[in-house]
């Protein structure tokens, strides 16, 4: 990895001006979260001299190194964007996916998706993992999968929000309630229109069998 490494260094032209990431930054790395760019240097490293970025992660108290021509490939990313999160939003309160593939196999697409780093996968995590609006609790390894998703979640949303994990957590759980009440009310709505066509007609069906002749 870290012959790759330099040689994916050595290979790129030094212009820093491109480089998106700087001192300071927030930065979402997929399998860990959240961090904050401590540094970005050079260091040494098996006799290769290697452009790092040092990144930080406060809640489980670790410092990741990064080589910056992998960055990318990594899926080192900034914040999302406020609209990207817009979008984030819409699908939180949007229908649960059904799927009929079985738990092991939903799990890892699960894990999967969470591990991505992509902000919009994670949250269809949540919509889709999240307590049933019937109050039927879900396994405990759903139960997992979906802690780790809103938690990876929440982290983001604070930092574009500028809002802490907590609060964030309670606006995103808030989102998905919300957005199960409306889908529940959607069904109600149609199940009562089918009612009331079904009723209509069985009125036709008897007014038309009532207004039949008779034979002598």
């Amino acid at each position: 990895m870290v012959s790759a490494a330099f040689g994916a260094t050595a290979a790129r032209p030094k212009r820093r001006d491109d480089d998106p990431f700087k001192t300071g930054d927030f930065v979402v790395y997929p399998t860990h979260g959240v961090g904050k760019i401590d540094k970005i240097g050079s260091e040494v490293i098996a006799g290769h001299k290697l452009d790092l970025i040092y990144i930080s992660f406060d809640e489980n108290k670790m410092t990741l190194r990064v080589p910056v021509a992998q960055a990318r490939v990594t899926g080192l990313r900034k914040l999302a964007t406020p609209q990207v999160m817009a979008e984030v939003m819409t699908i939180l309160a949007g229908r649960p996916k059904v799927s009929r593939l079985m738990w092991a196999k939903r799990a890892q697409e699960f894990q999967a998706k969470i591990n991505s780093g992509d902000l919009k996968m994670v949250a269809e995590v949540c919509r889709d993992l999240q307590t049933a609006a019937n109050g039927s609790a879900p396994s405990y390894s759903q139960r997992n999968l979906f802690e780790l998703a809103i938690d990876r979640l929440a982290g983001e949303f604070a930092g574009v929000a500028g809002t802490d994990k907590a609060d964030a957590i309670v606006q995103l759980t808030q989102k998905l309630v919300d957005g199960r009440s409306a889908d529940q009310a959607r069904s109600d709505g149609r199940a009562e229109k089918a009612r009331a066509d079904q009723a209509d007609a069985d009125s036709a069906q008897e007014g038309s069998v009532s207004l039949a002749p008779t034979s002598v």
